[in-house]
């Protein structure tokens, strides 16, 4: 049994942070089952929570993601949802969202009744409700890293182009080794990497860069 004074306990299986590995689960999703190690090597995962299925703010984001989906899916990425419904209900939720207002869902929503893969992402906040998610939004690489992690209130959606800007401020780091300023939006210039050494600091003036500071930087892509 773990110590009461151990903060670091291991005893309960704690939600992975930004930079550490996305623990693998199994589920069962409205598109059958799924791994998230299928998309290992192959794709980004948009791992997302919402409280439960025909409730008002939840049909807004599922139909705005949706509507979206064509942008995640041309950067690679893959939506996945999930909520601690029963895959009766995702069908039917489904079925219903598709009926009466015309959008059909094209990405697997995990049904998670015993909430494993809510509390192994740590999706629950007894503080908001102890049988429903939160709001909660991971981005997960294709080597399975976990990238960002937001989360949101029962009562508050999701802005969704919010969440394509962030995945193309990931991958532009990733491709350009530079980090992206307060604001950016694809083709704003980018944020150069600090310098160093003393050497570094006196080659910037060299190197064509727009410099507020010795320490601030920037470069069009």
């Amino acid at each position: 049994m773990c110590d009461d004074m151990d903060m670091y306990c291991d005893c309960e299986p704690r939600m992975p942070m930004i930079g550490e590995e996305a623990p693998d689960f199994e589920a069962v999703t409205t598109h059958g089952p799924m791994k998230l190690s299928d998309f290992k090597d192959k794709k980004w995962v948009v791992l997302f929570s919402h409280p439960a299925d025909f409730t008002p703010v939840c049909t807004t984001e599922f139909i705005a993601l949706s509507e979206a989906e064509p942008e995640f899916a041309a950067l690679n990425a893959q939506l996945v949802g999930l909520s601690i419904d029963s895959i009766h209900s995702h069908l039917a939720w489904v079925k219903s969202v598709k009926d009466k207002m015309g959008v059909a869902i094209p990405f697997p929503i995990i049904a998670d009744l015993d909430m494993k893969v809510a509390s192994l992402f740590g999706m629950i906040h007894p503080n908001q409700s102890s049988t429903a998610a939160v709001r909660a939004v991971f981005f997960i690489d294709p080597s399975m890293i976990v990238r960002c992690i937001l989360y949101y209130p029962l009562t508050n959606g999701r802005y969704i182009p919010e969440l394509v800007r962030l995945l193309k401020a990931f991958q532009t780091s990733d491709q350009y080794s530079v980090a992206t300023p307060a604001n950016w939006q694809p083709g704003d210039k980018v944020v150069v990497p600090a310098p160093k050494t003393v050497e570094q600091v006196e080659l910037r003036e060299k190197e064509g860069y727009e410099c507020k500071d010795w320490y601030l930087c920037f470069k069009q892509i």
